[in-house]
């Protein structure tokens, strides 16, 4: 990576994975593409607690660490965890990959079910796939964006399924190092750029969107070599028509850069 120029959209380990970029002797360019924001409905959550007494559900899915330590925070602040905890004893409980697990042991909660690696939504179904759940209630904690394909795949087996909304993706406050960024990419600035989430990719092109500038941000990412934390972000790329040039195996921060600084010597 000697002296090459990496773009990095990660908002939450930005910092980090800039600092991993420059240990390795790249020039890290960081853009941070998301904002968590809370969206944490204290009434809706002391709503579903009740409602889960009297119709309990058959399965829960956690989905991100964040988001389940936002959601059992609430339910502390309403003095309703102990309940909840009670209530997940009756169900199965699924987690789509590592941190939510990491969340879910922390307060003492049995894990049944894990998705495999890259921890796609189809991992997470095909662990759950021999569940019988016509009739039932599934909750599911949601990211930072609606799982559609999750809810959609869910109903057609019958299930009546409940969402919990912790926190949202939102565009920073200060859009101006990403409109820095594209203008690099397409001076040709730029010999790398890093995505780890789908979501960075739809806000970088909302915001070449404002700018006019997305049709000359995807012809300059295609001059670039792109490289993808996994298949979630891929897909969101190849939506935007978009070339990947790198897929980290398996999806992890450590694997991706171990990739990009092979891909870049």
């Amino acid at each position: 990576m000697r002296g090459k120029h990496i773009g990095i959209l990660e908002s939450r380990l930005g910092a980090e994975l800039a600092g991993l970029v420059a240990r390795r002797g790249g020039v890290p360019v960081h853009a941070p593409a998301l904002a968590e924001e809370p969206d944490v409905d204290p009434a809706q959550i002391a709503a579903l607690a009740r409602s889960l007494e009297a119709r309990p559900a058959r399965l829960a899915v956690f989905q991100t660490g964040v988001g389940t330590r936002a959601l059992f925070t609430a339910l502390d602040s309403l003095l309703l965890i102990g309940k909840f905890l009670l209530l997940l004893r009756g169900m199965v409980v699924a987690v789509r990959g590592p941190k939510p697990a990491g969340a879910l042991r922390a307060r003492g909660v049995r894990i049944d079910r894990s998705a495999a690696e890259p921890f796609t939504t189809r991992e997470l179904l095909a662990c759950i796939e021999d569940l019988e759940l016509g009739g039932g209630r599934v909750i599911v904690q949601r990211h930072g964006a609606a799982n559609v394909e999750l809810e959609h795949a869910l109903e057609a087996r019958g299930a009546a399924v409940a969402e919990i909304p912790t926190y949202r993706w939102a565009l920073p406050a200060d859009t101006g190092p990403l409109a820095d960024l594209i203008a690099r990419l397409e001076r040709g600035e730029l010999h790398a750029v890093v995505l780890t989430n789908a979501a960075q990719v739809r806000n970088l092109f909302a915001v070449a969107e404002r700018l006019g500038r997305a049709g000359p941000l995807r012809v300059a990412l295609n001059r670039t070599l792109v490289a993808s934390i996994g298949p979630v972000a891929s897909a969101a790329l190849q939506e935007a028509g978009v070339a990947v040039g790198l897929e980290s195996r398996p999806p992890k921060m450590g694997a991706l850069l171990a990739s990009l600084e092979e891909a870049l010597s």
